[in-house]
């Protein structure tokens, strides 16, 4: 995997860049459709090509071991052939998955004993073989796996977890290094960053993770309750000490204004399940601001859903159309929703880009963030 710094914004710590893997270059900064169990919730392979126009997107690996099993992808030849995604897969590595099972879990230094919440079986995940799972699975970007505090925690719990991150990070870099792809391609380990919203163990952290000298760097544990401003302040410690010259993924963040607040601060990776579950709410993100489409007041609005936006669903389906399929309960509104709010990210990151290119990213981003915070 290269990573190929392309600008920096003079005004911000924004950068534009390349990531080449074996599947393809992404173009950052980028937003990255969730894709959980191999597939883009309401949304298409196809559509998330030509309509959303997504350059890479996720899948998890919690769930995948869980259903289909690492046996069923790997006789499918990995998870781009089995789903027919022929872009690049990033893999959360279950970290998360586990943390929001806290009440079925039980973390040991070997690794965690969790209960599958569709039967009830219990599994034990360790950094080994987490490793060989993403192995399995054939993502291009493999996560590392940690622990992800919940907020608030203490410091001393913080602490603790971040150190017991670290020492599962060590033995995640050595799986990688002791074992091969299964299909043929290069695979990338990014390590990530935890320390709750200390600022020591953010630092502390950051410095380890920036040690290990992996492909690519992620910030985890972030957007779990913590009001915004302490997010960016702890996103910007980590950025401040991770190498420049390495893609920094901030993960599970978040609306869109939060992306254009830490692009500012040298992020270059997002994913968010936010665009399709608000999206299936009936919420639109939109160049305008945001839009509840079930209220009333569009039930007779014949204006595309959003004209601003380049995307065939966003010009051809009216407020109107997509308002009565809410109210109706039928199934399309859910998929027009979803490819609308993902094509609507993913042009936020292309201008994003674009306004790092031109050197004018930061006054841009001031002028977008009040339009995008308004209510429609």
């Amino acid at each position: 995997m290269q990573f190929n710094l392309q600008a920096t914004d003079t005004a911000s710590s924004a950068r534009a860049g390349v990531l080449s893997t074996a599947h393809g270059d992404v173009h950052t900064p980028i937003f990255m459709p969730v894709g959980t169990v191999g597939s883009v919730k309401g949304v298409t392979q196809q559509q998330l090509k030509q309509e959303v126009n997504a350059e890479i997107i996720l899948g998890n690996t919690y769930h995948l071991y869980l259903r289909p099993g690492n046996s069923i992808i790997e006789q499918a030849g990995g998870l781009h052939k089995f789903n027919g995604w022929d872009r690049p897969i990033l893999t959360d590595s279950g970290g998360y998955q586990v943390f929001s099972l806290a009440a079925n879990r039980k973390i040991k230094e070997e690794g965690v004993i969790f209960q599958s919440h569709i039967d009830g079986s219990r599994h034990l995940f360790t950094p080994e073989n987490v490793i060989d799972t993403q192995r399995s699975i054939g993502a291009d970007i493999i996560m590392a796996f940690d622990e992800c505090p919940p907020y608030p925690s203490d410091y001393a719990y913080a602490k603790t977890s971040m150190e017991l991150t670290h020492r599962w990070l060590a033995r995640c870099v050595q799986q990688m290094s002791s074992t091969e792809p299964k299909y043929g391609y290069e695979q990338s380990l990014f390590p990530i960053v935890q320390g709750s919203t200390y600022k020591d163990l953010r630092q502390a952290s950051a410095s380890f993770v920036a040690g290990m000298e992996c492909d690519g760097n992620a910030i985890g544990g972030l957007s779990v309750g913590e009001p915004e401003e302490m997010m960016y302040e702890m996103c910007g410690y980590c950025c401040e000490l991770l190498p420049a010259d390495k893609p920094r993924y901030l993960m599970g963040v978040g609306t869109p204004w939060n992306i254009l607040e830490n692009i500012a601060l040298g992020i270059d990776m997002f994913d968010c399940v936010m665009p399709t579950r608000n999206g299936r709410n009936g919420m639109l993100f939109t160049t305008q601001g945001v839009i509840n489409i079930k209220n009333k007041k569009w039930a007779t609005d014949f204006s595309p859903l959003d004209e601003g936006l380049d995307c065939p669903t966003s010009q051809y389906y009216t407020k109107a159309y997509l308002r009565h399929l809410f109210v109706a309960s039928e199934l399309l509104a859910l998929t027009i929703a979803s490819i609308h709010n993902l094509a609507f990210y993913l042009h936020l990151a292309r201008q994003a880009r674009e306004h790092i290119l031109l050197g004018d990213f930061n006054s841009w981003k001031n002028q977008m963030i009040p339009i995008l915070k308004q209510r429609l």
